[in-house]
């Protein structure tokens, strides 16, 4: 106990400092963030580079970013909200549900509707294994919950047939990648709470909503609601009323941040780049080779190729192999690392390196389904022999010379 609030006033020491030593700060929350007061949520702030080290300016960056948001928000949901129940105002004539000109404004909120419709059913599942996206926030958007006039997201989505290709971010091998992680699936959606509030998943729903129409070219993809769902839960969790009465803003510039860091993961085309999740997932079984050629090799000549399994992993940073209360404990030592990615890495090399006793025994469907549903385990004997991983060396450089496995 003496020791842990020792850890909590070195936390706070740090905190309280006119300009933030971001070395420090990484060092201590690589060894993982308590909840208490809110330091977890704070930290995270720092370390996805949305507030500055500088304290004195955090007030003013939270008053320009959090006012920033509620613009998008009455821009790009309270308007065309309002401009779909009530028609286009005084061009009801000149602009109509079947105006074929691209500029209409109908033709847009048509076009929106597809997006949101795959936003608003991965959002309904979001984190089944806790009851906190179904439960109503104390903060709800005044925005949209006072005004008659706005139709929620929810109740714009048309239930039809969806084009999932417009959508679903398809290659190597994955297609759905939320409906094969450890968390299971619910066969019950989440439901609208009554008028007047508004469910957790109705806020993400928002962010991800205005999030994809900031970024028309990539737009949403899904898995992106299980990238920010940690995020907004630690957020809206905050002991402190001031941060959790603008967890959603909070989020949001976070989510920005963090997807700039990994957006070409969920970007086909950049697949065979050097930034794209091909490059990455080779780098994967390097650095496996490089700890474990017997295990390496035992997945080799099974042909259990990483797309199988490292796609997920690294495109949704392990996001959906455990439980949410260890997501986020992983999440502190990949945010605290200056170099997250190669972090990355050898947490899902660690992942394969303690199950090697089994996997090297296994055949290629019991291994399989090691890999594709990872079993339980101890996150932190987990991260530490990630760390113990780093500590044995660099993360070698891709292997361009790495033969494939036989062919069938």
């Amino acid at each position: 106990m003496a020791t842990y609030k020792a850890r909590l006033q070195e936390y706070d020491a740090l905190l309280s400092q006119d300009a933030i030593n971001i070395r420090d700060l990484r060092a201590l929350c690589f060894s993982g963030v308590p909840d208490e007061g809110g330091r977890r949520a704070l930290c995270w702030k720092l370390l996805l580079n949305y507030l500055p080290l500088e304290t004195n300016q955090w007030q003013d960056t939270l008053n320009k970013k959090r006012a920033q948001y509620r613009h998008f928000v009455e821009e790009m949901v309270v308007e065309p909200a309002r401009l779909s129940k009530n028609g286009s105002g005084n061009n009801h004539v000149e602009d109509h549900p079947l105006n074929p000109n691209p500029d209409s404004q109908w033709g847009s909120f048509f076009k929106d509707n597809e997006v949101l419709t795959q936003i608003d059913k991965d959002v309904r599942r979001l984190c089944p294994d806790i009851m906190f996206f179904q439960r109503g926030t104390d903060f709800p958007c005044q925005l949209v919950v006072d005004d008659p006039e706005v139709e929620r997201l929810h109740r714009r989505v048309t239930h039809t047939s969806l084009n999932a290709t417009a959508v679903t971010r398809k290659g190597l091998g994955i297609k759905k990648m939320e409906t094969s992680g450890r968390r299971s699936t619910t066969t019950e959606d989440y439901h609208p709470l009554p008028p007047g509030s508004e469910a957790h998943w109705e806020v993400v729903e928002r962010i991800l909503f205005i999030y994809a129409k900031l970024n028309p070219g990539q737009s949403y993809v899904q898995g992106m609601n299980e990238i920010i769902g940690p995020i907004y839960y630690t957020f809206a969790s905050d002991p402190i009323i001031a941060f959790r009465e603008n967890a959603e803003a909070d989020c949001f510039w976070c989510f920005i941040s963090l997807m700039g860091e990994i957006r070409d993961f969920f970007i086909r085309t950049l697949d065979d780049s050097a930034s794209g999740i091909g490059a990455m997932m080779e780098r994967l079984m390097t650095n496996l080779r490089h700890h474990d050629h017997q295990l390496w090799n035992r997945l080799r000549v099974q042909e259990l190729r990483p797309q199988f399994f490292s796609f997920r992993w690294l495109t949704l940073m392990l996001s959906q192999e455990f439980d949410l209360p260890d997501v986020i404990r992983v999440w502190d030592s990949l945010f605290a690392d200056a170099d997250r990615f190669t972090y990355l890495i050898q947490v899902c090399t660690a992942m394969m390196v303690q199950q090697r006793d089994t996997m090297l025994q296994n055949d290629f469907g019991s291994n399989m389904k090691i890999l594709q549903h990872y079993p339980p385990v101890d996150v932190q004997v987990l991260l530490s022999k990630a760390t113990e991983l780093v500590e044995g060396g660099e993360l070698p450089p891709a292997d361009p010379t790495t033969p494939d496995p036989p062919s069938s």
